[in-house]
């Protein structure tokens, strides 16, 4: 009996622990270890990580680099919009300035031939006053001539394809110069001003010098004087004028010849022909020099 009851205690705690798998004792190390990391993991994530929350000096520094780089773009574009601007200017002022001059040399030529022309008129209407058409000198078949047949060679017709040009392109705006533009809208207006100007003589000629030059003229003291086909009309008066050669010229119709008529048809004509040179003429040669000069100064023509 005595070595039952010393063995039982020992069987019995043998057969607890079977009985009770789990609550048997567990290392505890590992574990803890485990759930740190997974913490530490949760809780300091990467710092480039997607989910990463900016400071506000990251997002004013991209603002600023994304501006910068609108700005410089914007600054680029426009450069290059002005020096292309800046191009084209020089190239319109030069066909401008090209223009001008010619029509300044055309106009000096027309000057002079105008002036020409109105020492026939004063010719004709001292000689149609108290002279008798019967026996014509060679002084009075040129002065006729000049007077009466000569029209071209005196009038101005100004060349204004590139003015044009600024103005229904819109490429005026390329002259930055207020005095360049405000220069060039007044050579317009006094281009349209000429342009009427001309009109109303081309009306007298066809309407008063015409008829009385058809009725009077010699034609073939004028086949005489324009013998040689390779030469203008007004280079072979001209040529005449300067040299010794006579023509007879016979005045037609002397029956039908009015001297009061003629005086009067001379004198209009003159006083519209003045009056174009002294105006529109003259206008336009001052507005013509200072264009010349300010396109010159603007853009270093030469």
């Amino acid at each position: 009996m005595a070595e039952n009851t010393d063995e039982e205690p020992i069987d019995s705690l043998r057969n607890t622990q079977s009985e009770n798998p789990s609550e048997e004792i567990t290392p505890a190390k590992d574990t803890d270890i485990t759930n740190q990391v997974t913490e530490n993991m949760e809780v300091h994530k990467h710092p480039h990580h997607v989910t990463h929350k900016k400071k506000w000096g990251e997002y004013l520094l991209e603002f600023f680099m994304l501006f910068f780089a609108v700005f410089l773009g914007f600054v680029a574009e426009n450069i290059r919009e002005s020096s292309s601007e800046n191009e084209r200017a020089k190239e319109l002022a030069v066909s401008f300035y090209n223009e001008l001059r010619g029509d300044s040399m055309s106009i000096q030529t027309a000057i002079r031939n105008r002036q020409r022309k109105d020492v026939a008129f004063n010719y004709m209407k001292n000689y149609f006053s108290d002279s008798s058409v019967a026996q014509c000198s060679k002084a009075f078949s040129i002065n006729f001539f000049y007077t009466f047949a000569t029209y071209s060679p005196s009038i101005f017709e100004p060349n204004d394809a590139i003015l044009n040009q600024l103005k229904n392109s819109g490429s005026l705006r390329y002259f930055k110069n207020q005095e360049l533009q405000e220069l060039t809208g007044k050579l317009s207006v006094a281009i349209s001003k000429l342009k009427n100007r001309n009109e109303m003589e081309w009306t007298q000629v066809h309407e008063i010098i015409n008829p009385f030059y058809l009725k009077h003229n010699d034609q073939n003291w004028v086949n005489k004087i324009d013998r040689d086909s390779s030469v203008f009309t007004f280079v072979a008066l001209q040529k005449y004028e300067n040299s010794d050669e006579q023509i007879a010229f016979h005045f037609q119709k002397p029956d039908q010849f009015d001297k009061v008529e003629a005086v009067n048809i001379v004198g209009l004509y003159q006083l519209t022909f003045r009056g174009t040179l002294r105006k529109q003429y003259h206008d336009y040669e001052v507005l013509n020099a200072d264009l010349l000069e300010a396109l010159r100064k603007e853009y270093r023509i030469k």
